[in-house]
């Protein structure tokens, strides 16, 4: 018989936990509940019907999805398994969490976006991706709206941090081999590390369990930017890396435009988004991004 005025405690299930930011996710949302760490041995996310019967195993309150193909240059030529990830899961996690009652927390990209506006993007801001990586977060976007559940898609950019593959390490690594580098200045974001996304998410699932209220996600269900503040470019990201990590032996980085620097797929020039509805809506500012980086290299 449960005890009167004891609340059941809440399952927190959490996608990608060895990826960067599913990693620091397990670590930032411990205390809210029973967090569940989902791996590839305990969901592989390539089989759909494992995925609709682990959620209904496990009923959690809130799904936390940081799982996606990230590999945007080949995702170009493996786009069924780039829409799996990034569309078919997310689709499977909202259709779930509908039949449950439950909450879908997701992760997109200002790859949505072409990159042509001249100042920073709102979620209102017509979406035109410019590669299939692009293109299936679209898709997952829409397919997670659609299910009507209730859910938060926070589009973040650029994430780095001390694990994985990102700009940050590789960077690291490469300006410890050579005295020059050539880095791209013609695009412009903002750099976000892997452990403010952590922690800002982890404020936000916690005002929603103490909220404990559907009204609550009926009034906040729907897309956010969700990036450091600030803005610079991948040149400027890299000069602040090495200044900071290596100082008078880091080496010289050039700065070049893309057009030197051929990928096949095509990037925005302009990744900036805007923060206004995060703040409105959840009073959280994130940091800028050359305060959070120093704060990563510090550890």
């Amino acid at each position: 018989m449960r005890e009167v005025g004891v609340t059941p405690e809440p399952t927190i299930l959490v996608t990608g936990v060895n990826g960067q930011v599913g990693f620091e996710l397990l670590r930032s949302l411990q205390g809210l509940g029973r967090v569940v760490a989902c791996d590839r041995s305990m969901l592989d996310l390539s089989d759909l019907d494992r995925v609709r019967s682990v959620v209904r195993e496990l009923k959690p309150s809130i799904i936390v999805n940081p799982a996606a193909y990230t590999a945007v240059d080949k995702a170009e030529t493996d786009v069924d398994a780039a829409r799996r990830l990034n569309a078919e899961v997310p689709r499977a996690f909202a259709e779930e969490a509908a039949r449950l009652g439950a909450a879908l927390v997701h992760y997109s990209t200002d790859y949505v976006f072409d990159g042509t506006k001249e100042g920073a993007y709102v979620e209102t801001d017509a979406t035109n991706p410019q590669n299939v990586y692009g293109l299936t977060k679209l898709e997952g976007e829409q397919a997670i709206a659609a299910t009507g559940c209730a859910h938060l898609i926070l589009r973040t950019s650029w994430v780095y941090g001390r694990r994985g593959k990102n700009f940050l390490l590789t960077m690291l690594k490469l300006g410890s081999e050579r005295p020059e580098l050539r880095v791209v200045a013609d695009q412009v974001g903002a750099p976000t590390w892997s452990k403010t996304i952590a922690t800002a998410t982890a404020h936000i699932v916690a005002q929603a369990l103490a909220a404990d209220d559907a009204d609550w996600w009926a009034q906040r269900s729907g897309v956010y930017h969700f990036t450091s503040a600030g803005a610079t470019s991948w040149h400027g990201f890299a000069e602040a890396i090495f200044a900071q990590a290596m100082g008078e032996h880091a080496p010289k980085v050039l700065p070049i435009p893309a057009s030197d620097y051929p990928v096949p797929a095509k990037r925005p020039s302009n990744s900036r988004l805007s923060h206004d509805k995060l703040t409105e809506a959840f009073g959280l500012r994130l940091p800028d991004w050359a305060d959070a980086l120093k704060l990563c290299l510090s550890e």
